[in-house]
Order: C-alpha cells, then structure tokens, then sequence
C-alpha cells in the first residue's frame, strides 16, 4: 500500500504507517500533475491539507485511489460527498489541531489587548528615540480577565477556544445553529477538573455583548460578518478570524476599524490567500499570521497519528 502525503505529514505519522507496512512517500506533486502521479505509482491514499485540492477530475481518474485523508477540519478543499459516492473513504482529523488553534487566537489578543503587535515593529526603530513617546502610545492597554468572549460558531475549536478563555477568567457566550449546550470540562496540570455549561444565544446578542468576539466556523456562501454584522457589535470590540477567508467581510473590516467600532482585529486566514489585500497588510490595527492556526509540533504529532490510525483501521 501506497500513501501519498502531498503536503507532508509528520515523522510519527509516518512512523506508525510503516510500522504497518506502508509505503509513505512525501514528495510534493504540483497541482496539475498530481492526477498522472497517482496513477503512474498506483496511489492508494492521497493525504493533503489546505494547499492541495482534490476535485472530481482526480476522483474520477485514479481508479488506486481508496483514502482521501485531509490533515486537519475544514475540507472545503476536497469534494467530499462526490469522493464517498465515489466509494471513496475520505477522512479527516477534527479534534487534532483544535487546542493549537485557540492558543493562537489568544496569542492575538493578548497582543492586541497590549498593542504587542505594533510595540514590537516600533520598539526596533524608535526605543532608543522615542522611548518615552512609545510609552505614552502604548499606555491603555486592556486586561482580558472580566470581559466577554463571544464565539461564533461551538463545535470543537470554538469549545477549545472557549476553555482557554475560562481559564483566563472571561465570561463566554457563544452561538451555534446546531448546539444548544456544551459541557466543558477544564483540565489542570495538577489533575484538578472543572466543568462548565455554557448555553448558546442568539447571533445577535453574542455581537452586542462581546469585548472580545472569535470565529469559528466553516467556510461558506456568504459572510458571517458583514456591514449589518459589525453595526450590532460593541463600540472598541476585538475581534479574531481564525476559521476560514472569506466568512468576514474585509472591506467592511476596515470600515469599521477606521470608524471606531472595531479597536483591533487578528488575522490568520483571508479572503485572497496566498496574497492577501495590501490594506489589510499594512493597516496598523491588525495583528496577521498566515494561516498557523494549525502549525504547532503538537497539533502535527497528533494529526500525523490520527490519519494513520484511521488509514489502518480502513484497510486492514
């Protein structure tokens, strides 16, 4: 058995695959060669994760093809249903990368809340001149101990993100179509436990109540966050996108961040990825990774993992 992992995969995952006797090979194929690659090596499993797409013209002309496995939650770059009508298995790793991803959220907001984003840009070129003017710029920082968390969007990330605000000192509220309630179960490094039950609300009273507000939804038609959206929100209110481009609006963005409503926003996920807009690249209001929500060593060991023990569970 053949497994292709066209956008690598980490050494456990390969180390548990071979153990079962698979043939793990990570070189990466272009796009529009990937169809004949499969075919020329009689492929059995393809693993990606965002970068490759595996469309119909590759479901229907890889006949080796058994395993559509994308290392990570969203699969909007896969066709999923026609793949499984297909008879195809196609796999995923929900659960693996969630806590990463809500560390990262809070990497930016902690940042945001203290302008950490623009101090440390400014710090370089003005500490030495300006130490004093800097100070003054950066002085009306904000804690995130007693605000508001509003997430949009409670499935596993959203509820990681909520944990980690809890244990921060936030209160969450969160909205979900499908979730009525969740059951969050805080662990501590000494054993301790604490569980929460966190009810969901209307979208429109998680955007008036929240100081901080994170999405976590899958990509979609139309925006989660649009004009509409942003003019129910709290005035000065901090916002994070680390689900997918395109579920916010970036123009009415930076409307909003240039009228005041939004104070700051992060970034890790765009509308136009691998090049996002030139004004959300040099607006100063925003802290911007591109799309790491995932990449931890972690949260790679893990998804590594869980693909493989799927992929074995399948075939054998």
């Amino acid at each position: 058995m053949k497994v292709l992992a066209n956008d690598g995969v980490s050494q456990s995952g390969i180390e548990v695959l071979e153990a079962a006797g698979y043939e793990v090979i990570t070189t990466t194929v272009a796009q529009e060669q990937l169809e004949n690659y499969i075919n020329k090596n009689n492929i059995d499993v393809l693993l990606v994760r965002s970068a490759t797409t595996v469309r119909k013209n590759i479901i229907d002309n890889c006949p080796s093809l058994k395993i559509i496995g994308r290392g990570g939650v969203g699969m909007d770059n896969i066709d999923v249903d026609y793949a499984r009508n297909k008879g195809l298995h196609v796999i995923n790793t929900p659960a693996a990368s969630s806590h990463s991803v809500a560390e990262l959220v809070f990497g930016h907001f902690y940042g945001l809340a203290r302008f950490l984003h623009n101090s440390n840009r400014d710090m370089p070129l003005e500490g030495d001149a300006n130490f004093k003017g800097l100070k003054k710029s950066y002085a009306k920082g904000t804690e995130l101990k007693g605000k508001t968390l509003g997430v949009l969007g409670f499935g596993r990330i959203g509820q990681a993100t909520a944990k980690v605000a809890l244990g921060v000192g936030m209160r969450v509220i969160a909205f979900d179509p499908f979730i009525e309630k969740a059951d969050l179960e805080l662990e501590f490094f000494d054993g301790q436990k604490v569980n929460f039950e966190i009810k969901t609300i209307s979208k429109e009273e998680v955007l008036k109540q929240s100081d901080f507000l994170t999405l976590h939804v899958p990509a979609q038609k139309e925006y989660v966050i649009d004009e509409a959206e942003f003019k129910q929100m709290k005035d000065g209110v901090i916002i994070a996108n680390a689900a997918r481009g395109g579920v916010v609006n970036e123009v009415a963005l930076v409307k909003a961040i240039e009228s005041g409503k939004v104070s700051r926003a992060a970034l890790d996920v765009f509308e136009k990825e691998p090049k996002p807009e030139i004004q959300l690249l040099m607006n100063p209001a925003l802290s911007l990774t591109p799309h790491t929500g995932a990449a931890t060593n972690e949260a790679q060991d893990r998804i590594g993992i869980e693909l493989a023990e799927q992929i074995i569970k399948i075939l054998s």
